[in-house]
């Protein structure tokens, strides 16, 4: 009998041992992913600003549509629900909505970046006369082109519950 316990007492033991590494290494990444992941190249995400802020002025403030070719890479991926995946989708999407709003206008208000994602803050409107929307678009870089974009987009109301604004 008491070979029989302490045979089932090391498998217990050895069972939970592995049990709590297992879970360990779960909850837990392990130190070089951390690392890894937490190292920023300051100046290249100051670079993908530069560009994302350039593209948006010529061809989102300044309506200079064609010049969206040399921003945008050719697999441009979109994930507004209401755009087609694609450049071309995009700079079709870009040049009939100019064409309905040729006095539409955007202002950005704040960027930030983050690894090869930089972000803006937008004030947006289809005319000068429009309460506009508040606008955040994600936009990913890779080697020099906009890859992918994201982005979410709420309407300024005439009343607000505040006095914080939206901007």
């Amino acid at each position: 009998m008491k070979p029989r316990f302490i045979v089932i007492a090391c498998v217990f033991c050895l069972t939970m041992s592995l049990s709590a590494c297992t879970q360990r290494q779960a909850q837990s990444p392990a130190p070089t992913e951390l690392t890894q992941s937490s190292q920023r190249n300051l100046a290249q995400e100051e670079q993908n600003r530069a560009l994302v802020i350039e593209f948006y002025t010529a061809v989102l403030i300044n309506h200079n549509v064609d010049l969206a070719y040399q921003y945008l890479s050719e697999d441009y991926i979109q994930h507004n629900p209401f755009i087609a995946t694609g450049r071309e989708a995009l700079i079709t999407t870009l040049r009939d909505y100019f064409a309905s709003y040729p006095n539409a206008e955007s202002h950005i208000i704040r960027t930030s970046t983050d690894g090869d994602l930089v972000y803006l803050h937008v004030f947006a409107k289809n005319d000068p006369q429009d309460t506009g929307n508040a606008v955040v678009d994600i936009l990913r870089v890779d080697n020099g082109k906009i890859v992918e974009h994201w982005d979410v987009v709420q309407p300024v109301p005439q009343t607000s519950a505040n006095q914080n604004g939206m901007f």
